[in-house]
Parts: structure tokens; C-alpha cells; sequence
């Protein structure tokens, strides 16, 4: 009866060969060497068992040939010490999915022993490998099971230099994209107020300083300095703006959606259709004593609340006001041609020579102005 067996060097889960196994066991140990590559001098069964005598070879059987050292199963578990931390796997995890990585070479079996050196163990027994723990787990979780998992607050970019290290290969091209991906998220982060402090110390005050399209989304930049910047286009939703003084700011275009703008300073400020809904700009100032006017046309302060606000002479053409709280403010001469003004509450307000030609005043509140509204003021 011929007989076929499976042969595989000891402690390889890869690299295994079919034989037909010869009448004597000289010859068997010959034709495993040549078929394998290496000098075959002890021959052992799954279990561990070695086999001196080709009678006790069984059809199909699986069976590690060993140049010399003891059986040593692919499943050998072994224990890491990585930056002063254990981990316990199996010699399998480490070289059966990367077996071209560093970490392969450092425990295949090469002559009954792990390609490392003495001083590589410590008192326990356990591999010593000088790595940060914190990055190797996800490493080794990813050969166990070949999924990459990150746990909240790993840095992408310390697991991706420890692939790069240990030879992971196939690990690599997705930490790569994390970390791009990480990259494009930092860059979209609201500054901070630290980051925009910075950047008003070392500016000199002759320089025009700049934050266009910038995301300042829910940063807290009260009672702050802020006059003359360029916000144009930038994202200011949620911003906190109590007290800041942001007089002759171009701010055209902002979304300040939201936005707490109380008690501050907006002399000549540049607000063309900037997005105000719902924003609150309780006893903000917007009169120029030196006669600039801000310009705020096209606005949309829907839903705004701007009460005892001084917005003398300020321009909202064509800006949608539909709802805002205008209680008690100051508008003399302000410009509100075209303006929607519906739901608005203007009680108590002040529109001596204001412009309300062809304003929408359905449902606005006009009682207890300080002046009589003139007819003229009003003409569609």
C-alpha cells in the first residue's frame, strides 16, 4: 500500500509539501530533506510524538521535520514583553499572516530555536521587544483577526509608525488613510481662542490680519479686540462675541448663526449678507461717531434679538428680519428699504427718518415708538 503524508518543517504552518513515503526510513528522512530544503534528522507527529521507525507513519498524516531540535508546534504559545507590557499569543499569529514581516523572522523556528538572541528574554521568560505597548496591541490584535480596531484616543499616526517597523505590510495602507483622514479633520477644527490671541500679538497693527473662510464655529472670543479683521466667508455659528469690539470688520458673508453678540462694538461694520438668524446682539452699538456706517444689506437676522441695540444710520436693505426683537433700538436714519420686517417687534424703537420703503410690515409691532411713523416712510 503507498502512503502519502504531509510534511512541514517544524513549527511552520506554511511551506508544506505531499510526499509518498519510501520503504525505510533513511530514504524518508532524504526525501523529506530535499523536498523541504533542509537536512532532516528528527521526524514528529502532530501531537509531538517523534517517530523513529516508518512503520508508525499513517496514511495522511501531518508530520514537522526537525534539523535537529524539539517539536515545536505551530500554535507554540509564546509571551512578549513589549515597553515593560505582556503579551501572551501564539507563534502562529505572529508568522502565519505576515510572514515576511520582522516579527516573522524573530520567531521562526531555526534550528529547534526563535531567531533571537539570550538577552532577548527577561527574568520570566518573556520576549523583550523595546516598542510602545499603546501601539503594538492594535498591531497584534490586527494579526490575530485581520481587522484593524483602534481604541479612542490612539494616536493613527504611533500604530502606523509601529507597522512601518514591525514589516505589517498589509496594515500599512489603511493606517496610511486614517492618518490623511486625521490630518483633514485636524485642519477643519475651530480655532480656539489661544490659537486666535496668538495670531493678534504677532500681528503688527499696520498689518491687515486675515481669518477668511476660517472656522471659528462656537469660539469663545469675547471681549476681544477684533477690530479691522477680515471674517469674510468664515464659519462664526455659535461664536461668543459678548463684549468683543469688532468695529470696521468685514464680515460679509459670515455665518454667525447663533451667535452671542451682546454689548459689543460694531461701528462701520461690513456685514453684507452675513447669516445672523438667531443670533443675539442685545445693547450692541453701531454708530459711528465719525460718521461710517455699517452696512449690514441683504442681512438675514431672522429670528435675531438686537433689543436696546444703537443702530443709527445702519444700513439693512433688502435684509430679512422676519420675527427679530428690535425693542427700544435706535434707528434713526437707518436704511430698511425692501426690507422683511414681518413678526418683527420694533416697540418702543426709534425710526426718526428711518427708510421703510417698500419694507414688508405685516404683523410688525410698532407701538410706543418715541416718534411718529410718517407715512412717506412707509410707501410701497
Amino acid at each position: 500500500m503507498t502512503l502519502r503524508v504531509t510534511i512541514s518543517k517544524n513549527g511552520h504552518s506554511t511551506g508544506r509539501k505531499v510526499i509518498v513515503v519510501p520503504p525505510t526510513f533513511v530514504e524518508f528522512l532524504a526525501a523529506v530533506s530535499l523536498s523541504l530544503g533542509i537536512n532532516a534528522k528528527r521526524v514528529f507527529n502532530c501531537h509531538g510524538g517523534e517517530i523513529h521507525d516508518i512503520l508508525f507513519i499513517r496514511d495522511n498524516e501531518l508530520l514537522y521535520i526537525s534539523e535537529g531540535g524539539d517539536f515545536c508546534s505551530e500554535r507554540e504559545w509564546v509571551t512578549l514583553n513589549v515597553g515593560g507590557k505582556l503579551f501572551t499569543t501564539t507563534r502562529m499569529t505572529l508568522t502565519a499572516k505576515e510572514p515576511f514581516s520582522m516579527l516573522s523572522r524573530m520567531f521562526t523556528i531555526d534550528s529547534g530555536q526563535f531567531n533571537l538572541s539570550p538577552s532577548s528574554v527577561d527574568s520570566s521568560g518573556a520576549y523583550l521587544i523595546d516598542r510602545s505597548p499603546t501601539y503594538f496591541e492594535p498591531i497584534l490584535n490586527y494579526l490575530r483577526h485581520g481587522k484593524l480596531i483602534l481604541d479612542a484616543g490612539v494616536n493613527v499616526q504611533g500604530v502606523l509608525e509601529e507597522a512601518q517597523f514591525f514589516g505589517i505590510e498589509s496594515l500599512v495602507p489603511q493606517l496610511e488613510s486614517l492618518a490623511d483622514d486625521e490630518k483633514l479633520k485636524k485642519k477643519q477644527q475651530p480655532l480656539t481662542r489661544t490659537e486666535v490671541i496668538k495670531a493678534l500679538v504677532r500681528t503688527s497693527p499696520t498689518t491687515e490680519l486675515r481669518f477668511q473662510g476660517v472656522n471659528l464655529a462656537e469660539a469663545d472670543l469675547s471681549k476681544l479686540d477684533l477690530r479691522s479683521i477680515n471674517f469674510k466667508y468664515a464659519c462664526m455659528r455659535g461664536c461668543n462675541l459678548s463684549g468683543a469690539n469688532l468695529s470696521w470688520c468685514n464680515l460679509e458673508r459670515c455665518d454667525l448663526s447663533g451667535a452671542k453678540m451682546d454689548g459689543a462694538q460694531l461701528l462701520g461694520v461690513k456685514m453684507l449678507c452675513a447669516i445672523l438668524e438667531g443670533a443675539s446682539l442685545r445693547g450692541c452699538n453701531f454708530e459711528d461717531p465719525a460718521g461710517s456706517r455699517a452696512n449690514m444689506e441683504g442681512v438675514n437676522m431672522k429670528g435675531a434679538v438686537l433689543e436696546e441695540s444703537n443702530m443709527a444710520g445702519v444700513n439693512l436693505r433688502v435684509g430679512t428680519l422676519k420675527y427679530a426683537n428690535l425693542q427700544n433700538c435706535t434707528l434713526r436714519g437707518a436704511v430698511l428699504a425692501g426690507a422683511d420686517l414681518e413678526g418683527c417687534d420694533l416697540s418702543g424703537s426709534d425710526l426718526q427718518e428711518a427708510n421703510l420703503r417698500g419694507a414688508n410690515l405685516k404683523d410688525t409691532t410698532l407701538e410706543l415708538m418715541l416718534n411718529p411713523l410718517h407715512m412717506s416712510q412707509a410707501i410701497r
